[in-house]
């Protein structure tokens, strides 16, 4: 053996990209175990105080009616924030959306599809503007989406006065939505039929006249899932997710890769305005009215959920699926409260330890456990 090959080996030996990982340090490096461990600790802390209706079929879907909602917003900033950037006009973004929809189908007199389709081309129009000035202006994300949360809420103001003779509310507009089969897709109930079929087997709590205590499973629930899955599917298993996630870590090295940054950093903040008009187009259906107070501080919600979630400000890190079980989490403490006999007041205190120790827990496990920076 020369002294080249003697040298060889053992540093092939040292190489740290050879040595293999286990499992518990795998699972560790996973950034959504700090929302499946929390959601296990609320579970558990719920279990303990709050009364058994709780952990009904009926509270169940009290429970996910509001965090699939804030899920749907949680998932899209999630990925806007792996890719190194966050949305703060997401709230009003719903608002905005609400209007835009609403008076495409009471003053303008269009069929809800081609409603909704303008609502996500204006949508993703604004969103696609925000992305531009961030990038064409390099100001960072934070003051930009910043200045689009009061403008965005402030054309919402104007709009609605515009639109109804000078109330912020526009109502009726499920007179002008009418029998379309797209309203089922969007709003009320799903699965209503298998619900029925459970409670005439006397597997799900019903009335005395045979009628199930709960219907269904609201539609928006079934987009929560759906989202969940698709975009951690894209996360996971596509080029376009590595993209967002070399993106997020570091731009410069990523363009000279060959990613289009600038491409993947607009349709990010293209989805993220989406998202907010998916929940916009939900919640006028099911309430039949829209208002310009609709998203209020659900841009904070949402980034908090990501947070809780695993995704990091700095880009580069994160999952969908943290963003879903952080929304879970927020929709369980919110709605939690009210099945004990803690002052509902209680839930800002929650929400704010919850994000603290969700920080603190993931920058733990990626510091010390995992070694990563």
């Amino acid at each position: 053996m020369t002294m080249t090959e003697q040298h060889i080996i053992p540093t092939l030996k040292a190489d740290e990209r050879m040595k293999q990982v286990s499992f518990l340090t795998q699972l560790m490096r996973r950034p959504e175990l700090g929302a499946v461990a929390g959601l296990i600790l609320i579970t558990a802390f719920f279990f303990v105080t709050a009364d058994r209706t709780m952990f009904s079929l009926a509270g169940l879907m009290t429970v996910l009616a509001p965090a699939s909602q804030l899920g749907i917003l949680a998932i899209a900033a999630a990925l806007l924030m792996i890719g190194g950037e966050f949305d703060l006009s997401i709230g009003s973004m719903v608002a905005f959306s609400g209007l835009i929809f609403g008076v495409a189908l009471t003053n303008f007199g269009q069929p809800l599809w081609i409603a909704i389709l303008v609502t996500l081309a204006f949508a993703a129009l604004m969103g696609a503007i925000n992305g531009q000035i961030v990038i064409r202006t390099r100001l960072p994300s934070f003051i930009v989406t910043l200045a689009f949360l009061f403008i965005l809420r402030g054309l919402t103001l104007v709009g609605l006065k515009w639109a109804t003779g000078g109330s912020t509310q526009l109502r009726g507009i499920d007179q002008f939505v009418g029998n379309s089969y797209l309203k089922g897709v969007f709003s009320g109930q799903a699965f209503q039929g298998v619900f029925l079929w459970l409670a005439k087997h006397d597997l799900i709590d019903k009335f005395d006249n045979g009628v199930p205590k709960v219907t269904g499973v609201p539609v928006s629930v079934i987009w929560f899932v759906l989202l969940a899955g698709l975009t951690t599917w894209v996360l996971l298993r596509t080029q376009v997710g590595n993209w967002i996630f070399a993106v997020g870590g570091d731009p410069v090295a990523a363009r000279n890769s060959g990613v289009p940054v600038d491409t993947v950093k607009t349709s990010l903040f293209a989805l993220t305005a989406c998202a907010a008009t998916l929940v916009a187009i939900i919640t006028v259906l099911d309430a039949g009215s829209t208002d310009a107070r609709r998203g209020f501080q659900k841009e904070f919600e949402a980034i908090i959920a990501a947070v809780i979630g695993g995704s990091l400000l700095t880009g580069g890190y994160g999952s969908a699926i943290g963003a879903f079980f952080g929304a879970i989490i927020f929709g369980t403490v919110s709605i939690g409260l009210t099945y004990t006999k803690f002052d509902s007041d209680w839930f800002q205190v929650f929400l704010g330890a919850m994000l603290l120790i969700a920080v603190l827990f993931n920058n733990f496990i990626r510091r010390k456990v995992t070694g990563v920076r």
